[in-house]
């Protein structure tokens, strides 16, 4: 495979400060742009000023706010405060609440194809539709990249999506990712770079292909990108942005170890079932499930052209007096335009809900369904509780099967519809970008509203010699980060406060979590495969370790989490199946000569002295990791000087 053909590689080269482009090697990139959302921005800002740096040195930083915009207290209005006036003290761009979801909104104004982006959300590479190298991270990493730091990171293996033909009626590009969970399962894309090319791509619009690399993030993959094509500028001409767009795509005669083919034209109507994004099948082969709520909207479905969709398919119809039927627009501008071209009022006369322009119910902020209820989202992700209802159950779809099933009570294939509408892209799209406040030119030193609920970071010591470890608690496969630490209206406002927050960790599955785990400081956890799953949320590394967390020991992990617990001086140690099963909860593990073994060998001798075993665990750990482990988590190596602030130039 010749890497360097690739479109990926043409963005890794760009921007290369340290390493090779060989996969599997550790190398260091220069980011052009980082975005923060609320959920995860007052901790990456409290990060950020740690550091000590004045002013944000990457080319252009957004700070949104998208999460958590239900004000049922202080916590979230402070917070607002305090992004507002971090933004303006160290030179970001502020998204204010209410102009729109993150990914959306960075989509319509300020991505820019061959650019790269870091966001400290795992959705982070929607703006891979647009031919943006577009990563998620924790908020950590996003700090360091705000500060002119380098981002970290090993060569990913490239993985070709090869598209040939045209939709038939009835389905979309959510059918496209869903068809590829099916395939490919949750695991699918770990360590991978997910590029699409093929004759298919001329007729899948930019926010069609965005919600194909949205979702991405649910296959595992390091990111998903699509090559900046005429589909591209003429999105971005729309969007008043045209200056900004280059063409970027594949070289001639470029090859991939591993390649998939999607006959779009063979494609049907999909529904991920209760409770993974993979548990895919055909709309037709579910046996006509009554559904209680449907929500169109999200960081996934949320574009013009999809609740233009929605309000075209709604037209002249009621929604089912079964069903609660919510809209969540993904932006200010589509809101907008929905408005004033008859849309909003067909919705509404239909009996939608309309949502304020934010995440809401995806992240159970609002709307959860009733007990034992069904619910139809476009959203991205159906975990158990995800939604703010325990025992509720989560279909996730296109915006023609929830369509549907708000008209009819059931999930059923669109076509009992009718005919589907034809809806295009349009030639201008509205553009107001006065919720957008610029960085000023002389920021003000002072002024930085920090509300009660914000508190400083928790003090992480360096790594011990050794340690004796409770193992508190045993997993399955597939632990979410949603399953260590919730999202939700209770839990989310007290992110600026670590002690706080840390009351809810793993409350889920043990609702005295947090107790016995203050007893038995320091304490392990131990998991399966794929440990860590779903957002980029650091708080579910940090809560942890402020409980006394020192190591995970699973089969495997999801990138995101294993990074965020390696920033936080965490180990994650890799088992074999047969060790995993000889381990119980409540099994006391012993760790000797742990730091001279953390800096010589490639695995350590885990004992369980009770049971008189000795595992071995795996260290898969790059030099730079060794060092923040060793040194207690990230913040407390830069601040030893132990890395290269401002390295940020463009390799010559």
């Amino acid at each position: 495979m010749s890497y360097e053909k690739h479109l990926t590689s043409q963005i890794l080269s760009e921007h290369l400060v340290e390493g090779s482009l060989v996969p599997g090697e550790e190398i260091r990139i220069r980011i052009d742009q980082t975005l923060t959302q609320d959920a995860t921005g007052t901790l990456a800002y409290l990060e950020f000023m740690s550091l000590g740096i004045e002013r944000v040195k990457a080319r252009l930083s957004v700070s949104y706010v998208d999460h958590n915009t239900v004000q049922t207290s202080f916590e979230n209005a402070d917070d607002h405060l305090f992004l507002q006036d971090a933004a303006a003290r160290y030179g970001l761009y502020f998204s204010r609440p209410g102009n729109g979801i993150s990914h959306q909104v960075h989509l319509e104004r300020f991505g820019v194809p061959g650019e790269t982006l870091l966001g400290s959300d795992s959705h982070t590479p929607t703006a891979g539709g647009m031919g943006m190298l577009a990563m998620g991270a924790g908020g950590l990493d996003v700090a360091l990249a705000m500060a002119g730091e380098p981002f970290t990171m090993k060569v990913p293996d490239l993985t070709g999506i090869i598209l040939k033909g045209a939709f038939p009626p009835w389905v979309g590009a959510k059918d496209v990712i869903l068809s590829l969970l099916q395939r490919l399962t949750v695991k699918g894309g770990l360590g991978r770079i997910l590029e699409y090319s093929g004759a298919g791509l001329a007729g899948l619009t930019v926010p069609e292909r965005s919600t194909i690399t949205n979702m991405g993030a649910e296959l595992g993959a390091w990111t998903s990108i699509f090559p900046s094509d005429e589909v591209t500028r003429r999105f971005m001409k729309a969007q008043g942005r045209v200056e900004a767009w280059r063409p970027i795509s594949n070289a001639e005669g470029v090859d991939y170890r591993e390649a998939l083919e999607i006959d779009l034209s063979r494609l049907e109507p999909m529904v991920a079932c209760p409770h993974s994004p993979d548990a895919v099948v055909r709309v037709e082969d579910l046996d006509k499930i009554h559904v209680d709520q449907v929500a169109i909207g999200s960081c996934t479905n949320s574009s013009y052209r999809d609740l233009r969709l929605a309000a075209d398919l709604l037209a002249g119809k009621k929604v089912h007096p079964d069903v609660s039927l919510v809209i969540a627009p993904g932006s200010r501008q589509v809101m907008a335009m929905l408005a004033r071209d008859g849309s909003l009022a067909r919705l509404i006369e239909a009996g939608a809900r309309i949502l304020e322009v934010a995440c809401g119910p995806c992240i159970g902020m609002n709307q959860a369904p009733p007990s034992g209820g069904v619910s139809v989202r476009t959203f991205n992700r159906n975990f158990e509780g995800r939604s703010g209802t325990k025992d509720a159950k989560v279909y996730l779809s296109g915006p023609q099967v929830a369509a549907a099933a708000a008209i009819t009570g059931r999930i059923a294939h669109p076509r009992i519809l009718g005919m589907e509408p034809s809806v295009g892209e349009p030639k201008e799209f509205l553009i107001d970008d006065s919720m957008i406040i610029a960085p000023p030119k002389d920021p003000s030193p002072s002024r930085l509203r920090m509300g009660p609920n914000i508190k400083p970071l928790p003090e992480l010591e360096p790594l011990p010699e050794s340690l004796s470890l409770a193992a508190i608690l045993k997993t399955g496969d597939n632990i979410t980060t949603d399953d260590i630490l919730p999202g939700g209206a209770k839990i989310l406002p007290l992110r600026s406060n670590i002690s706080a927050i840390s009351r809810f960790v793993f409350a889920g599955k043990d609702p005295e979590f947090s107790v016995k785990a203050k007893t038995a400081a320091p304490f392990a956890v131990v998991g399966g495969e794929n440990y860590g799953q779903g957002s980029s949320r650091e708080h579910a590394a940090l809560a942890p370790r402020f409980l006394g967390l020192r190591a995970v020991l699973a089969r495997s992990f999801a990138r995101l989490h294993r990074a965020n617990l390696i920033n936080f001086g965490v180990l994650p140690l890799i088992i074999s199946f047969n060790d995993y099963g000889k381990i119980d909860q409540g099994d006391t593990l012993e760790i000797k000569y742990l730091r001279e073994g953390l800096e010589k060998n490639s695995e350590i001798s885990v004992m369980i002295p009770a049971k008189s075993l000795a595992l071995k665990a795996g260290m898969d750990l790059t030099s730079r990791e060794r060092r923040i482990i060793l040194a207690g988590g990230l913040l407390n190596l830069v601040r030893e000087g132990l890395t290269k602030p401002g390295m940020h130039a463009r390799k010559q």
